[in-house]
């Protein structure tokens, strides 16, 4: 789900599925709880009548092949998710929450690089649904908070390497975003890199110039004119 679609069985990816079944698998995959037939059917054909979503849902459902037939739960009055399927997203919505949750112990994978790449994942990029829109824009939100938190608790561990790789992953997903930026002038202050962090906040400064007529806030001014405190 993250950066594209792709159903496994262990480690061989299936070939692409019809428009229609991959799509009811990736509206499931998103659900942690069962969905009614009428919800599913309004959400992935809204264009449609009633008896038209109804049909095409049914057409969705039948086209699955027997691997993935074994995904989906399917009752008369609702669909669900096969508890027993691994989800990327939800594993990756797993670490985030850990890392933004300050009385939460983050495991020792959400402190890693590879939990940083799947930070730096948007949810189906090229899906224009509106189902996933939403969901996507609570992702960015979300990881965006995570990532962040992660540089900062790599930083207190004195991981400084890594929380320069998990700071920029923020300032790339979001650039304009000044709490990434000041996350990773934070980082370049930790190793003691003044000319690194006044690079970081001029090039910032020149972005919000240029784009949006205005200058960094005073908490980050102030920030790059006292490095003594880092």
């Amino acid at each position: 789900m993250l950066g594209t679609f792709q159903f496994w069985v262990a480690n061989e990816a299936l070939p692409k599925l019809s428009g229609g079944s991959q799509r009811l698998l990736a509206f499931l995959a998103l659900r942690d709880r069962a969905v009614t037939r009428v919800a599913a059917a309004g959400a992935l054909w809204p264009d449609a009548t009633q008896s038209h979503a109804f049909s095409s849902l049914r057409s969705a459902i039948s086209r699955l092949d027997e691997v993935t037939q074994d995904a989906v739960v399917a009752t008369r009055l609702d669909l669900s998710f096969a508890e027993d399927i691994a989800v990327d997203f939800r594993a990756a919505q797993g670490i985030a929450h850990r890392l933004v949750d300050l009385n939460a112990a983050p495991r020792a994978f959400d402190l890693s690089a590879a939990a940083v790449t799947a930070l730096s994942t948007d949810l189906l990029p090229d899906w224009y649904d509106d189902w996933v829109l939403i969901e996507n824009a609570d992702w960015h939100q979300l990881r965006l908070h995570a990532l962040e938190a992660l540089a900062a608790r790599l930083t207190d561990d004195g991981r400084l390497g890594e929380a320069i790789h998990a700071a920029l992953a923020a300032v790339n997903t979001e650039p304009l975003r000044e709490t990434a930026q000041a996350t990773l002038i934070r980082v370049h202050l930790a190793e003691g890199n003044q000319s690194e962090a006044m690079r970081v906040y001029e090039n910032y400064r020149g972005q919000l110039r240029t784009q949006l007529g205005i200058e960094p806030t005073q908490g980050l001014q102030d920030l790059v004119r006292a490095p003594r405190l880092w």
